[in-house]
């Protein structure tokens, strides 16, 4: 229990320690400025889909001897 106290109140006299508040007033300048903004061209989501059909699986011995070491254990 004594470190669970200890690990809220260390952040707390930490933060008490501070010389100056943050700033958190928004700039009225950042409003008027303007940015240059380039639109996103539409991508359809589904445009590169290819149909494919389930095929029967190939015979797994002649995959396995293929995907092998070479030279034996």
């Amino acid at each position: 229990m004594r470190h669970m106290f200890l690990v809220v109140a260390m952040p707390l006299l930490a933060s008490g320690c501070a010389s100056t508040l943050p700033e958190v007033v928004a700039s009225s300048s950042h409003a008027d400025s303007v940015a240059d903004v380039v639109p996103i061209a539409y991508q359809n989501p589904v445009g590169a889909y290819s149909h494919r059909v389930p095929v029967d699986p190939k015979p797994w011995r002649g995959l396995n001897d293929a995907q092998a070491p070479k030279g034996g254990a």
